[in-house]
């Protein structure tokens, strides 16, 4: 086999390794289910439905993931939504 058919025959695959990081919502006492819903829909593209059940899952344990990807993406949502008061975390 020539020099140029092994080239041509060649394949290069590059590997991506990409860590997944989890945003993480709290509790406080401040915010209201309202504006907790609202949020979530607005600025972590959930469902009316995806986000109540955030919010009842922050109230009752504490905290909750609300959104799984790479940091790049999580960061300039965990920082909007601690803009809008929320307690939130990238982990």
């Amino acid at each position: 086999m020539s020099e140029m058919n092994q080239t041509q025959d060649e394949v290069l695959i590059e590997e991506k390794v990409v860590e997944l990081k989890d945003l993480i919502l709290y509790n406080d006492d401040v915010n209201t289910f309202e504006h907790v819903i609202n949020q979530l829909t607005k600025y972590c593209e959930h469902s009316m439905i995806q986000a109540e059940q955030c919010a009842h899952i922050v109230h009752n344990n504490g905290k909750c993931q609300i959104k799984r990807g790479e940091f790049e993406t999580l960061k300039p949502i965990c920082e909007t939504l601690l803009e809008k008061g929320l307690s939130a975390v990238i982990e």
